[in-house]
């Protein structure tokens, strides 16, 4: 009796415009680890295996916990492979030693973005369905009707002039492949293309999609990667989101350390000028540059996950150093207030997340 799926990474040695693609280091781990870790984690496969002609492939893909039963020949591991023949090679491979499988997932080694839920729902509507495919794909992020190319001569000329002048709404929307996944029927085949009748889209966001095939693509994926993952990297994300009100809080002057107006703390991309003040309340200071605090929201700039602080302008000096409310660039003074409840629930989340410094054993 067949078994019921099984996925197959293709990843070669031989990359030319990015060596050693498979396996470069991704924030932290080889990029073929992402497709491997998430097939796992679907639990939808009897096995994960890797095709690959690479020793130091194979390795690697072991320790992250997929299979390589064999090398793949060198014959299939040229610049003009096709994806398909090496698939058909492995799942032969695998049939000569006793293994068949009726779902077949071919997943790309260089999908870093790739979520396991799309992996399921591609699973889930071909075994409900009469399709012999289903496979990932995102919209374009422009009309296709409106697109040019660029003429021997250095001109341009419309592949559809007649839609020259038309709506950008009125003309109908194109999807392209997002090439992360391809999900098969092993014992039903069919006559259509890939993107024909016979096959399901499995439609992605296009902040999800990437190809990584030179090195502009791959800074693309980093980028694109970093903001899904944003948790990872700003360590008070979490709390900021955590902290949902939908009244503005009034610090008491007595309740904080000091705010300070202007540049973040944490990995942030905002603060910068002199129009947006995002206060920061500091916790607990360990030198003159060094000190742990959380960026809140002003009323100078609402629409994130922050706390509304209420600010009444100073100009005094005096009167600043009073209220220990500054501005980086000394350009502005305000007052901050917060209540002591909330403050003490500010304080009880800092704690959560947060290891002091006097705590740490060690460093690199």
């Amino acid at each position: 009796m067949a078994k019921d799926a099984i996925a197959i990474i293709p990843a070669r040695g031989g990359s030319k415009r990015i060596p050693k693609k498979n396996i470069k280091d991704f924030f932290g781990k080889p990029l073929i680890a992402y497709s491997i870790e998430v097939a796992l984690a679907s639990e939808l496969f009897e096995k994960v295996v890797v095709t690959t002609d690479d020793e130091q492939i194979a390795k690697i893909a072991k320790e992250y916990g997929a299979e390589v039963p064999f090398l793949r020949p060198k014959e299939l591991s040229d610049d003009f492979t096709g994806t398909g023949d090496v698939v058909d090679h492995a799942i032969e491979v695998l049939e000569s030693l006793g293994e068949k499988y009726e779902y077949i997932c071919t997943i790309y080694a260089t999908a870093p973005l790739l979520q396991k839920e799309y992996l399921i729902e591609g699973y889930e509507k071909l075994k409900e369905s009469d399709a012999v495919n289903a496979f990932s794909t995102t919209t374009m992020p422009f009309p296709i009707q409106r697109t040019f190319k660029v003429t021997d001569s250095g001109r341009c000329e419309m592949f559809t002039p007649e839609h020259h002048t038309t709506r950008s709404q009125d003309l109908e929307e194109a999807y392209q492949d997002a090439g992360q996944f391809y999900w098969e029927k092993r014992d039903q085949k069919s006559d259509e293309i890939m993107f024909g009748k016979d096959s399901i889209p499995i439609v992605l966001p296009r902040h999800l999609v990437q190809d990584i095939d030179t090195l502009e693509d791959w800074d693309r994926a980093e980028k694109l990667y970093k903001i899904f993952n944003k948790n990872s990297y700003d360590k008070w994300n979490e709390l900021k989101q955590a902290i949902e009100i939908r009244k503005p809080i009034l610090f008491a002057e007595r309740d904080i350390l000091f705010i300070s107006m202007g540049q973040n703390i944490g990995y942030e991309q905002y603060g910068k000028g002199e129009e947006f003040l995002r206060p920061v309340v500091v916790l607990k200071k360990f030198s003159k540059n060094l000190f742990l605090g959380v960026p809140l929201s002003s009323q100078e700039k609402k629409g994130f996950f922050f706390h509304r602080v209420t600010f009444k302008q100073r100009e005094n000096t005096a009167l600043l150093l009073q209220s220990k409310t500054f501005d980086s660039k000394r350009i502005k003074y305000k007052l901050a207030k917060l209540s002591k409840n909330e403050f003490n629930k500010l304080v009880e989340r800092f704690c959560e997340v947060v290891t002091p410094l006097s705590e740490k054993k060690g460093s690199d």
